[in-house]
Parts: structure tokens; sequence; C-alpha cells
């Protein structure tokens, strides 16, 4: 697994103490860039209307999902469904921003502009593949959830802190008609750290194996860490790199697309997921602790 990541990224909703430029200003330097623009993919998920309406705002440098949108806002949005589309391919993590977790067919909300691995997915299963898309993100995807709330060739999982935005993500919602029984919802109550963490992966695994996925996508947000500023959720790194790790030896591919995380240690932690992925029975030694896994 790779990092992707362009430097146009740095570009869109610069100044925001939210989801600003901050999340990935250690990048530049550190990977070389890569861009792919997505454009022509973003009507696999959005309708017309909905892609028109979020170019027309960034060229007109309006407001959209609570960002200050511009020209480079665009160009990143594009950017990044591009990337997570190479990602899936290819088994790497696209480091983008906008995030796209929140973001249904059509509404933009949530910092979010268009479903970056909603549209890499849609593209695998018109491919004839079936994909498991977990969710680590602190806050529930509940635009993921709602696009693929009815399909029988995604499962959809999310860990997440209960009763946090969007207010979504409760245990009852398991989707419906064709894709009954293919959502799973674990809501942690705030203050949860990696033991509740890990659990849960545990059980999400071993219902997704009855799945049998071809491809696991991952929604990687890190705002469950513990140095997150907006919310409750303890996570550690030790436990994104034992994320990685068990994904990587449940699943015969894993790719990953970056959602959220407010603080300064993104690269550190999509560094150690990554980690997890890559190097697979040799944990770091820094890393390894009690109810990892030894390999």
């Amino acid at each position: 697994m790779k990092i992707l990541f362009h430097k146009k990224f740095l570009n869109h909703n610069i100044n925001s103490e939210a989801e600003g430029a901050y999340r990935l200003e250690d990048f530049p330097g550190h990977f070389q860039d890569t861009d792919c623009n997505g454009e022509e993919f973003i009507t696999l998920v959005h309708t017309g209307a909905h892609a028109r309406f979020i170019k027309n705002a960034c060229f007109n440098n309006e407001v959209a999902a609570e960002v200050q949108l511009s020209p480079d806002s665009y160009r990143a949005a594009v950017s990044a469904v591009g990337l997570a589309i190479q990602a899936a391919r290819d088994g790497d993590f696209a480091a983008v921003r906008p995030p796209g977790h929140h973001a249904g067919r059509e509404r933009a909300a949530g910092f979010c502009l268009f479903n970056n691995i909603a549209i890499a997915t849609q593209k695998l299963v018109n491919e004839g593949k079936k994909v498991f898309i977990f969710d680590f993100d602190g806050h529930h995807g509940d635009g993921t959830q709602s696009v693929f709330y009815r399909y029988d060739k995604v499962f959809y999982a999310s860990v997440h802190q209960m009763y946090a935005y969007p207010g979504t993500g409760f245990v009852g919602e398991t989707g419906e008609g064709p894709g009954a029984g293919y959502t799973l919802n674990f809501p942690l109550v705030a203050g949860s750290g990696d033991r509740e963490f890990l659990a849960a992966l545990d059980k999400i695994i071993e219902a997704v194996r009855r799945f049998k996925p071809d491809v696991a996508g991952v929604s990687a947000g890190f705002d469950a860490y513990e140095k997150d500023r907006l919310l409750q959720l303890k996570f550690t790194q030790k436990a994104y790199y034992e994320c990685g790790f068990r994904l990587s030896r449940s699943f015969p591919k894993v790719f990953a697309v970056l959602e959220g995380g407010y603080h300064n240690d993104i690269k550190e932690c999509v560094e150690t997921f990554v980690d997890g992925v890559n190097v697979g029975s040799r944990p770091r030694k820094d890393l390894f602790g009690e109810g990892m896994s030894a390999g």
C-alpha cells in the first residue's frame, strides 16, 4: 500500500480551523505528487444536478457543506475522486481533501462535496466486484450508508461515536430491500478507546467474511484519535496499526481514502495504518502491546 497525495489539496479551504489545510501540511516533501482527474466518474454516484451545483458553487466562491469554496476547491475535489479511484484499483491509500463520506447522491454536508469512496466503490461494483467498506471515522458516514443502503453488492460497516454529528448510525440501521443485512453499525460511547474499537472490528470482520468481498475499502477518518479536537473517542496509533494489520490478513485486497481528523498528527496516523497493512506479521516494536497481534 502506497500513500497517494498532491499538494493541490492544500489549496482548498486553506485557513479553516476545522477542515483546513493544516491537516495535510506535513505531507509535501514526503510523498511524490500524484494526480488523477476523476470528474468524469462523479455521476457514478451523484446526480448531474449535484455535480453542476458543486462546480458552480466553487467557481462562484460560494459556501456549501459548511465550507468556503473556491475554484481551487473544485480542482481538489475532482482530484480527490480520481485518487480514490486509483487507490481502489491499486490497493493504495488516497490522502485527499475534501473528505467525502457525508456526501449523499444529491447532498453536500459535513465538509464533504463528493463521496470519494462511494464513487470508487461504485466503479468496482460496475466491474463485477463485491466491496466491503469499513468506515472508522469518528463521525458516522451517513452519505456512504445512504448510497448503498439498498445494495447487496456492498457491505457497509461503521465504528463511530454515538450521538455525534450527523446523528445517524444506530444499530437498527441494517439496510433495506436487497440491501437488508448489508449495513452494520457500532456506535461507541464517548471515552471509548482501542479495546472497544478492536472488539467491534473483530465482530465486523467475522460478519463480513460471510459476504466474501473481493475488495475492502476503508473510509479512514482519524477524528476518533485521542488528540482530536472535535470528538471524545480515545483511539491510539497502536489501534490504527492493528486495524490495518487485521484487515490485510482478512481480505484479499485493501485500499483506503482519508476522511476526517482534526489535529496535527494526520500524517503519523496514516503512516501507522499503512504500516499495519504492509508490515503484516512483523509489528513495529513501538506499537506492539497487550492485545495486539503478534503475527
